[in-house]
């Protein structure tokens, strides 16, 4: 039997692909800060409604809160906007390959991280898959680095930026949810419902301070908002709740397996061929699946 965080893990990385195809369509009609928002504002009562379902199921009148919940809730909220705003510069670098392969760290960075800081350490055959998984992305994207390359120091912050503040966001989340002495679905969906109201504030200010008509815009794209809020919540739901469930590094590694979906998707959709590197690469991201299924 496939085990719970396996399920939701899939979930996640099948509506964050769905989700950014939405995304990359409407940020043409407004500012990237603007499809930011729409991310976390129209995702925000969905995700009140997750949250609410899952109470009543559990038939649950009040839950308590304190700093061990706000603390690493608000940080893990800011890291995540950070991280975005990291990978989004990125992708505007003259050496975007660079920053976005350096991005691909947070599988590692996590796993470092949680080590050091949050014991939350892994077997030695965890760390492999985790290893392993990333060079499979990374053989499969084809990158070619030059020493040159690398010392571009733009791409090297802004990559290992993104990836610093994913790996962070998924520790902070995961001990949030892990503070609260509920069921670990309703507990990652209490920190889902409060990370993304304050990231609605945070960036919902930003955006009256900085650029006011972006709110009109966002009004006249109302379908696609929706559509990008759900199935952003959606992945949320996914990765928080696979987070409260498992090691977030292996989670992190499972969700490697967005990028074989994008490549198979180019495939058997577009038509377009898969060479022999991108197929070493998609088995070395199975093969670490499989390390991590026993880790």
């Amino acid at each position: 039997m496939i085990e719970t965080w396996i399920v939701f893990t899939l979930l996640a990385v099948t509506m964050q692909s769905v989700r950014t195809a939405g995304q990359k369509k409407i940020s043409e009609k407004m500012s990237i800060q603007a499809t930011t928002l729409v991310r976390f504002l129209f995702g925000l009562p969905f995700a009140i409604a997750y949250f609410l379902v899952l109470k009543n199921q559990y038939q649950i009148d009040s839950i308590a809160v304190d700093g061990g919940f706000f603390m690493p809730a608000s940080l893990a909220a800011l890291a995540q906007i950070i991280a975005t705003v990291c990978l989004v510069k990125a992708l505007t670098l003259k050496n975007f390959a660079v920053a976005t392969a350096l991005s691909k760290s947070e599988a590692i960075l996590t796993a470092v991280l949680g080590s050091l800081l949050f014991s939350a350490g892994l077997s030695l055959i965890g760390y492999f898959s985790v290893v392993l998984g990333v060079v499979g992305v990374l053989v499969a994207a084809k990158w070619k680095v030059s020493l040159r390359d690398l010392s571009d120091n733009q791409s090297i912050r802004y990559g290992l930026g993104a990836g610093l503040g994913f790996a962070l966001a998924s520790l902070w989340l995961r001990q949030s949810s892990l503070s609260l002495e509920l069921p670990r679905l309703l507990s990652a969906a209490t920190v889902l419902v409060y990370m993304v109201a304050l990231q609605t504030l945070i960036c919902g200010v930003w955006i009256t301070v900085t650029d006011r008509v972006q709110f009109s815009l966002i009004k006249s794209n109302l379908p696609a908002s929706l559509f990008i809020g759900f199935t952003s919540v959606a992945g949320s739901i996914g990765w928080f709740t696979a987070m409260s469930l498992q090691n977030a590094a292996l989670v992190k590694t499972l969700g490697q397996t967005e990028f074989v979906v994008t490549l198979l998707i180019t495939y058997f959709y577009f038509g377009e061929k898969i060479s022999r590197q991108e197929y070493l690469g998609i088995a070395l991201v199975f093969l670490s699946i499989v390390f991590l299924i026993y880790a």
